[in-house]
């Protein structure tokens, strides 16, 4: 179960995992613009499936946060140790380019293979996730399907 917003309607610190109906009853409903986000994030998270090589799936920004109206969808992917960008199917490739994902879906898409990052460094990584421009810190939302 997800926890209650901070006092600044973000998740608090950590990552906290949930499924498709969770995450639909607390963002994705409520304004046209959750409904349309939501769809989307369910959209971006079926074409990083299609690639067999998505370990984690982690979304962050306006989505995840009370506001009635997010600006767009935020995900950090996650992929296997031995996924090969020149084996993706055709229909996700765009996902693993942060322009072209903007471009066409609206999203900001970043990713990473598991082993580029030492254990501490991957931490540390996802922790980057966790720090909004003005330096406070927010939680992430993890896709659990």
């Amino acid at each position: 179960m997800l926890p209650p917003f901070k006092e600044k309607a973000d998740l608090p610190q950590g990552i906290h995992p949930a499924g498709w109906s969770e995450i639909e009853r607390r963002f994705g409903a409520g304004s046209t613009s959750r409904v349309n986000a939501y769809a989307k994030l369910r959209h971006l998270h079926e074409l990083a499936e299609r690639t067999g090589r998505l370990e984690r799936f982690l979304v962050f920004g306006s989505f995840v946060s009370a506001g009635a109206d997010p600006r767009d969808v935020d995900i950090v992917l996650v992929m296997a140790a031995d996924f090969r960008l020149e084996e993706t199917p055709r229909e996700s490739l765009t996902l693993f380019s942060h322009p072209d994902a903007e471009a066409r879906f609206g999203a900001s898409v970043f990713w990473i293979r598991q082993g580029m990052l030492q254990e501490a460094e991957m931490q540390q990584f996802l922790e980057t996730w966790q720090t909004k421009r003005d330096g406070s810190r927010r939680g992430l939302l993890e896709v659990k399907p």
